[in-house]
């Protein structure tokens, strides 16, 4: 592969700009009109293979999958962390009627958001964050570069898995869970499986509203403090197992140290910028400030691991427990604005530098030349950081243009709706009573699979189809693997790519149509 640095090519850095720059606006467009965040990676990837094929010497150089790959970088780095990390968490204070809290807490997050990806990148690889595990938009990013630029069988199947994704998407079949179905580990797969569909038939067939009685909440609560523990257990564990990977132990524990130093930095300085000292007693202020660090800390891990298994990483709802718990805690209103903003801006750009790393990883041959792979990861970071430095300015641009228009994401309504709603009875019961099952199977399932992780994460998102699509692919993986045996998996892998990229594809288009419509 080319080494390319941005910083160093003129004409790269010109396309990177241009592509964070649309990511940007295309993020904060869809999330403020229709409430999502699609994954633009792929129209990355094709804008760039679009400047290869014209005919001029200038744009060669964009036949390089490298150049691709930061393409791909830039333009998702830039559309998650304007939307998810900026622009969503400063809606808050708006919603709630305290404008004065949108700048500290728009420096908080913007910071929070860098921070964000740098610790990915440093954990990427590791025993906690392998890459050779499924970070499946990634695998379907990669593949739509590898058979831009290879053709043939693979180019083939990967056309027939796009134009399948599409048509699935049409008829309103959640492609891309059936496309990870094929990719990310079974036994974390089937537990997210049957997490969407306990969520979506316990009402309707038992008359039992899962989501009033805090259940979902409750059970990640206890397999994210499982899940905790495990990470550190792992980080700390020296048994020499068949995993390898580019980063030891002691490289994670650095990282760690200096991510939860940097969090609590964050969490202080918001506490002073946003008033805070004048709202609560010292012994409460410091509280608050190493509750909002921790809550962001473990709000990334377990963001990056539903992610890294399955490609549904539950933000949202993990920044509305951490939110529901400092609730109870009793912090007053002013202060749990600014920890639900902050919370919620750590995970999305973490997530989503961990698909990106992957693609590259796999485009840079899986680690087979270790110092090709090192020199990647670093360009691939230098693309997000450009991507988010640029999004930043236009987010504080483009945020008063929007709110004041009374357009804000919904689920920064949701987060002031609920501080303003103050804690319900019962809720602290239901949340330990829950939390119990959630601990257990996290920990039967243990820090490779993430089987409480991925259950809570399915138990929070209500979508049916989206459990029949995991547990029909999970069913046709295996008859596919016991008839063709290994022979099978490639073709199958590649097909899944392709059916996540198509699902992907429809969903830009059309949520760049709907929002369209709205105006």
């Amino acid at each position: 592969m080319e080494r390319v640095n941005p910083i160093k090519h003129v004409g790269v850095a010109l396309v990177l700009i241009f592509l964070s720059i649309a990511g940007a606006i295309i993020g904060i467009q869809l999330i403020t009109t229709i409430g999502v965040t699609p994954n633009t990676s792929i129209i990355g990837a094709l804008f760039a293979m679009l400047l290869a094929r014209i005919p001029l010497q200038a744009f060669r150089r964009y036949r390089s999958i490298e150049i691709q790959n930061l393409a791909q970088t830039a333009i998702s780095s830039a559309t998650f962390g304007a939307a998810n990390s900026l622009l969503m968490p400063i809606a808050v204070p708006w919603a709630l009627g305290e404008p004065q809290l949108v700048l500290p807490l728009f420096c908080g997050v913007s910071a929070a958001m860098l921070l964000d990806a740098w610790l990915l990148y440093r954990l990427f690889d590791t025993r906690v964050f392998p890459a050779s595990n499924a970070w499946p938009p990634g695998v379907a990013a990669a593949e739509a570069i590898k058979a831009g630029d290879r053709g043939g069988r693979q180019a083939w199947l990967l056309v027939m898995g796009i134009v399948g994704g599409i048509v699935g998407a049409m008829l309103k079949i959640p492609m891309s869970a059936f496309g990870t179905a094929f990719i990310g580990n079974i036994w974390a797969l089937s537990m997210l499986g049957i997490g969407f569909l306990l969520r979506a038939y316990a009402q309707p067939v038992a008359g039992i509203d899962i989501n009033a009685l805090y259940i979902p909440h409750g059970v990640m609560v206890g397999a994210g403090l499982v899940a905790l523990i495990q990470v550190v257990m792992v980080i700390r564990s020296r048994k020499n197992d068949a995993l390898v990977v580019s980063r030891n132990g002691n490289e994670v524990q650095r990282a760690l140290g200096l991510g939860s130093a940097g969090y609590i930095i964050i969490s202080a300085l918001l506490a002073l910028a946003g008033g805070l000292w004048s709202e609560m007693g010292l012994a409460m202020l410091l509280l608050f400030i190493l509750y909002a660090a921790f809550a962001a800390f473990v709000h990334e891990l377990i963001v990056g691991i539903a992610a890294m298994h399955s490609g549904w990483f539950p933000a949202f709802a993990v920044a509305l427990i951490t939110l529901i718990i400092g609730i109870l805690i009793g912090f007053p209103p002013l202060a749990l604005c600014l920890l639900c903003g902050f919370t919620a801006a750590t995970g999305p750009a973490f997530a989503d530098m961990g698909y990106d790393l992957k693609a590259g990883f796999i485009l840079r041959g899986n680690g087979a030349d270790m110092q090709q792979e090192l020199w990647g990861r670093r360009i691939q970071l230098i693309a997000a950081m450009i991507a988010f430095v640029v999004s930043i300015p236009l987010v504080w641009y483009a945020h008063t243009l929007f709110f004041t228009d009374n357009l804000l994401p919904p689920v920064a309504r949701v987060y002031a709706k609920t501080i303003q709603a103050g804690a319900e009875p019962g809720i602290a019961g239901n949340l330990l009573i829950w939390a119990i099952p959630g601990a257990i199977i996290q920990l039967i399932g243990g820090p490779k699979r993430q089987l409480g992780v991925l259950l809570a994460t399915g138990l929070l998102i209500n979508n049916a189809m989206a459990g029949w699509a995991v547990v029909v692919g999970i069913a046709l993986r295996i008859v596919i693997i016991r008839v063709w045996g290994e022979r099978g998996r490639s073709p199958m892998e590649v097909m899944a790519a392709g059916f996540i990229a198509g699902d992907a594809l429809y969903s830009f288009f059309n949520s760049l149509f709907a929002s369209s419509s709205k105006k």
